[in-house]
């Protein structure tokens, strides 16, 4: 998969590039002509893979013509593609590596040499799937150093108490179980630094600080105390096996490590350069195709496929192309942006294809919102959005850290290709199979309120709804104020200033950094508001109770290394501590004044958040009206003092010199907040991470593991165990052998998933996975999940078929349990099963319509091999799983059209034989004979010479292994 195969018959396009004359590619433009110049960008990086590696074996001459022709053979052919790498998380890896344990096991028993077996395909395995939350307390978040990289520094004029937390009164609440000395309402004097330099963890209910919590310490030892054994087998693999990368725990989450360090964009081996790509067992994968890396998730026989040097087949996809056009609104955050973008795909029909973006508004999209895109996948059900690299691309790799040479062959390597993608209007876009326009122009910012998040409303129309709620009838959103009285004002003393309150003024304005929030961009525009704001003269009046309550350090880390924390503060949104706060109610109490003219006039007040929460009374009992908002509209809401404002018509304040200053004025651009963005958090970001990545964490480096070639097995061990997928590894393969007499293990019904099949939650106490367990000593506390042991074999096939819903027409109600025909005892299916081999007689299952449905997992296929099941016979097969079946060594089975056991009058106790003839093709039909007399016609659901191959090696593991031999 990385340099060409040996006599590829594209050779004679091999080129250098004319700056970097060691540096060689495939030239795959000169191919076809004009055909290429008219691919999707993502169709030609399968194209490129095509031609790479095309073995004649493996990879075609037609597969690559197929692809380049991909206009007329879209949803027509099956192709191949081989993916430069390959990700991993430790719940899916963890059975991966143990194969190829069991292969260096099985090909030194055969005679070869174990050093041999590695990976075929680069590899990153992610140890992210292992942390449980043993112990928490009630704070949120902690930051004794915002963001993980350099101390603050301190400002020049600070106050004594400046690494104190400011202290709030407390209200004496309930719920609070922390040592916070509820009940102290002192307050600090002084002003609270904007430069934070220890910030003590809050408690949610009283914001008063409690002792640093050791969870996180003590949950990462737990981590490595439950999960020891599963950690030293990945250690020793980490040594042992060439092209594979180990990333331990505690450095990050799968996707995210995927994203920020893995991606190459374009890779380099031996001065062979090929654009990245990836296929993973996350569903998360899809986040790189915003960096223009063609990538998506498969099940873990898939990948392993490509471990071992395989191709992933796929069916040339339809590519939907998404043109964004237009200007977004000025006030349209990125929040708002994605999540139309996301609306507009759910409701395209896009489910099954490929996406790709292209047009004129592709450029005011930051990588950060890309990846958000494509990480959304799932939710309009495409395999994958697309977006090509661009100049966009290109700058954010140069703040990653990526080097001014690597940068400059990148692009050279992908303007030769014609990967790049040029924002002049004026360069040929690509044809697609439909096109799906979303004009930028038509996204405008929201907010939801007054009393519900469901009730949204355009900030251009926030005046007149107001207007409205005062008017309407007292309920979800209306308040019933006379028309007399909806301009009545009260004039208020505070601070030895009179104010004036009526309906719509704004008393509560919180900036609170959570869920849909936490995107560094609306966080960052708040501030640059702020910023602009404060330099132009305005300010917020200080009765209106002002806060901000950052979801992580990392938020006040990128805030103040932007500069613009000190003006955030300076309009009096200053850092309160890391906690829900007035999201749950937790605000301090309105002044005694402002409590008394809201009531005194019946003023509808009204609270502004960038939270979750806005039911009236939430955040204070006199505050009728709360307004979800983003963060730089809740500081714009705060300045003006009222939701009754038009800001296109009407200014935010006076500034200095008396001039009007209007919300346009102030707000940030995208390209000021995608500046300030990759220079004050990208970078720190990535800096953070390779850091990690270097240095590892200390209690890994200190983990001890062997380092022999083999892997030393432990019997004992309920965790790792050398699998038999190979007890019978010989040098030649062998002719399919026929299936006599065997008998039906399971008959069921339609849509049987893969979780029918292997279930990965807990394992239920009275299940034969328990009574295994039970036996090595453990007792239920023990057990863990399914999914947790995915390493051990001897559990996961007594948890195939072990799901308590599964409907065996044998037994006639949901339960794991089948009948052993020839005792006629109702057993576990393990037990059957085990019963079945031991008296040498082979089993099969029958299904119903889509067998294999749900998400793809190897152990669907794995287990029900090691029950000794020789093949299934479905009236349909959900497609990932028919090509598991094959890839473990399962003949896949179907009724001809029409046919069913009901029709052909099978119930399943008959005995079944099957003969395959010696030369098998693609879909041909067998014959089957029953202990009835009944013989029936069926087709073997082999749809390439591949896959027949595969079949008659006993599947993809042992198809590799001989290669060793």
């Amino acid at each position: 998969f990385r340099t060409p195969p040996p006599g590829s018959p594209y050779q004679p396009i091999v080129e250098a590039l004319r700056k970097y004359p060691r540096k060689k590619f495939y030239n795959v433009s000169k191919l076809g002509g004009t055909k290429y110049d008219t691919l999707p960008y993502s169709i030609r990086v399968l194209f490129e893979s095509s031609i790479r590696n095309c073995d004649g074996f493996l990879v075609k001459e037609t597969d690559a013509m197929n692809i380049l022709d991909w206009k007329t053979k879209q949803n027509n052919v099956e192709v191949p593609f081989c993916p430069a790498r390959v990700v991993l998380q430790d719940f899916t890896g963890i059975p991966a590596m143990v194969d190829f344990a069991a292969m260096r096991e099985a090909v030194r028993n055969a005679g070869g040499d174990p050093v041999k077996v590695n990976p075929a395909c680069p590899t990153d395995l992610t140890v992210d799937h292992s942390l449980q939350i043993d112990f928490s307390k009630c704070a949120i978040q902690n930051a004794p150093n915002p963001g993980g990289g350099d101390s603050q520094k301190p400002m020049a004029k600070l106050s004594p108490l400046k690494a104190q937390p400011r202290k709030l009164p407390c209200r004496g609440q309930t719920g609070c179980k922390g040592p916070c000395s509820a009940g102290d309402s002192s307050r600090n004097s002084g002003q609270f630094s904007a430069q934070i330099e220890n910030t003590p963890i809050l408690c949610p209910f009283h914001l008063q600080p409690v002792p640093e919590p050791e969870t996180v310490l003590k949950n990462q030892e737990m981590e490595f105390g439950r999960n020891r054994e599963r950690l030293q087998f990945f250690k020793w693999s980490s040594k042992v096996f060439k092209n594979i990368s180990i990333i331990p725990p505690e450095t990050g989450m799968a996707h995210q490590v995927n994203l920020e360090y893995l991606s190459r964009v374009v890779f380099e081996v031996k001065d062979f350069l090929y654009p990245d790509s990836v296929v993973g067992t996350d569903s998360h994968t899809t986040m790189v195709n915003g960096l223009g890396i063609l990538g998506w998730g498969v099940g873990g026989i898939e990948t392993e496929a490509v471990m071992l040097g395989m191709p992933v087949t796929l069916t040339l996809p339809e590519v939907v192309g998404c043109e964004l056009t237009g200007t977004a609104s000025p006030l349209a955050t990125s929040i708002d942006i994605v999540l139309s973008i996301t609306k507009h795909l759910r409701q395209a029909d896009v489910a099954g294809k490929f996406v790709e973006f292209f047009g004129s508004g592709v450029s005011q999209l930051s990588v950060a919102d890309r990846t958000t895109i494509a990480n959304m996948c799932p939710e309009y059900g495409a395999i994958l959005s697309f977006f090509p690299v661009d100049n966009v691309t290109l700058k954010h790799l140069k703040h990653t850290g990526f080097g001014k040479t690597k940068l400059e062959v990148m692009e050279a390597y992908l303007k030769a290709v014609k990967l790049l993608r040029n924002d002049e209007s004026s360069s040929r876009e690509p044809e697609y199979s439909q096109v799906v326009q979303i004009s930028l122009s038509s996204i405008v910012p929201y907010v939801s309120g007054p009393k519900r998040s469901q009730d949204r409303v355009a900030v251009n129309n926030m005046k007149s709804d107001f207007q409205a709620c005062l008017n309407e009838k007292s309920g979800v959103k209306g308040f019933q104020i006379a028309v007399e009285k909806q301009n009545d004002i009260v004039p208020v003393q505070y601070e030895g200033n009179e104010y004036k309150l009526s309906h719509g003024c704004i008393v509560i304005a919180a900036v609170i950094s959570c869920t849909n929030n936490c995107n560094p961009s609306v966080m960052l525009a708040a501030g640059l508001l702020a910023k602009k704001a404060v330099e132009a003269g305005l300010m917020v009046k200080p009765y209106i109770r002002t806060s901000l309550s950052p979801g992580s350090g990392m938020v006040t880390h990128y805030l103040s290394s932007s500069g613009v924390l000190p003006y955030l503060s300076k309009l009096g949104f200053e850092v309160v501590g890391y906690g829900c706060s007035t999201c749950v109610g937790n605000t301090a109490p309105l002044p005694e004044a402002i409590r008394n003219a809201i009531k005194q006039g019946d003023i509808i007040a009204c609270g502004v958040l960038s939270g979750t929460k806005n039911f009236e009374g939430r955040l204070c009992d006199c505050v009728r009206a709360n307004y979800l908002a983003s963060p730089p509209l809740v500081v714009a809401y705060a300045i003006a003092g009222t939701v009754r404002i038009d800001f296109e018509t009407e200014p935010l304040g006076t500034g200095f010199n008396g001039k009007s200053i209007y919300l346009r004025d102030i707000w940030p651009t995208r390209s000021e907040l995608h500046t300030v963005e990759e220079e004050c958090v990208i970078s720190s970001m990535f800096k953070e991470l390779k850091e990690k990545m270097e240095k590892g964490n200390k209690r890994w480096n200190l983990l001890e593991a062997p380092e022999s070639t083999l892997f030393p097995w432990d019997l004992k061990s309920t965790y790792i165990r050398c699998p038999s997928f190979f007890d019978k590894l010989a040098k030649e393969p062998v002719l399919p052998q026929p299936i006599e007499n065997a008998h039906v293990l399971l008959y069921l019904g339609d849509s049987v998933t893969t979780d029918h099949i292997s279930p990965a939650g807990s394992i239920a106490r009275s299940s034969a996975a328990a009574k295994y367990l039970t036996n090595k000593g453990l007792t239920p506390r023990e057990f863990n999940s399914y999914g947790a042991r995915r390493g051990n074999d001897a559990v996961m096939t007594r948890g195939t078929f072990a799901n308590i819903k599964l409907l065996n027409k044998f037994i006639g109600k949901p339960a794991p349990k089948t009948i052993h025909f020839p005792s006629g005892q109702t057993l576990d299916v393990f037990e059957a099963a085990e019963l079945y081999q031991k008296e040498g007689i082979p089993v099969i299952t029958l299904a119903g319509k889509k067998y294999g449905l749900g998400s793809s997992r190897d152990w669907a296929a794995k287990g029900p091999f090691l029950l000794g099941v020789k093949a299934v016979l479905a009236e349909s097969y959900e497609k990932v799983h028919r090509s598991q079946l094959i890839g473990i060594g399962i003949a896949p089975l179907q009724f001809l059209p029409g046919e069913n056991p009901s029709t052909l009058g099978l119930t399943g106790r008959e005995q079944f034989s099957i003969l395959f003839p010696s030369e098998l093709s693609p879909g041909m039909t067998l014959d089957i004979k029953t202990s009835t007399g009944k013989v029936f016609s069926v087709i073997a659901l082999f749809e390439n010479d591949m896959e027949i191959t595969l079949y008659k090696y006993g599947g993809s593991l042992n198809f590799v292994a001989r290669r060793f031999l």
